[in-house]
């Protein structure tokens, strides 16, 4: 996304997705997810499977409190990168759907690591809606373990697309997310809303859990 294109986004979302290394700031956002849903029946074992690394969510659920963490740094390669550590508390215990931001070694184009091993990778693709919201869909689906690096075919992988607004009248970011697969159609997604808060990384840095087990080099 350009620097004209980024101005076009209401400030509160500029504000939220210039959290970085430059800015110095870190945000968490604290909500209710109004819905949390899953497509048909077939797609709860490969949601249960996903679950075990934070990829997927295996749970359903209305009026679901919700986290959002977002915070900066230098990984173990010296790239900068975000979290987007998402923590739900649901019924049956709190799940965690994490991903991971890593600016590509040119800086035009952001990479997303999915899950607690960044075994998942996917180029993401930002854009200013008229509303001044954002919309992010992902671009397909890179497997990689050991030597191993293959695309993930398109009767398994996913198209996620995320939605997020600010409302002005109630003072929130409003989120809609959604995961589909070009075959099967709606695998999963949730709509809720919350506040910010941020702090300086200093003060706060990267909590312990927060950053993923494995890191991948390749970007």
């Amino acid at each position: 996304m350009g620097d004209a294109e980024f101005e076009r986004l209401h400030p509160e979302i500029q504000r939220r997705f210039s959290v970085g290394l430059a800015s110095g700031e870190l945000c968490v956002g604290r909500g209710v997810m109004d819905r949390i849903w899953h497509g048909r029946a077939f797609v709860k074992p490969f949601l249960a499977v996903g679950g075990l690394r934070n990829i997927l969510l295996p749970s359903t659920g209305r009026d679901v409190p919700f986290r959002i963490e977002n915070v900066p740094y230098a990984d173990s390669y010296g790239r900068e990168t975000v979290t987007f550590v998402r923590t739900f508390a649901l019924p049956g215990g709190p799940r965690r759907f994490d991903a991971t931001m890593v600016l590509g070694p040119g800086g035009d184009r952001v990479l997303d690591y999915l899950g607690t091993h960044q075994h998942l990778a996917s180029d993401l693709h930002p854009s200013a809606q008229p509303d001044g919201s954002l919309l992010i869909t992902s671009g397909e689906h890179r497997f990689r373990e050991g030597p191993l690096d293959v695309r993930v075919p398109e009767l398994v992988g996913a198209r996620a697309e995320v939605r997020e607004s600010f409302d002005e009248r109630a003072g929130r970011f409003r989120i809609d997310v959604r995961v589909v697969n070009r075959y099967f159609g709606p695998l999963f997604g949730y709509q809720g809303s919350f506040t910010a808060e941020y702090a300086d990384v200093p003060s706060r840095g990267v909590r312990a859990g927060l950053r993923p087990v494995r890191e991948e080099v390749r970007a």
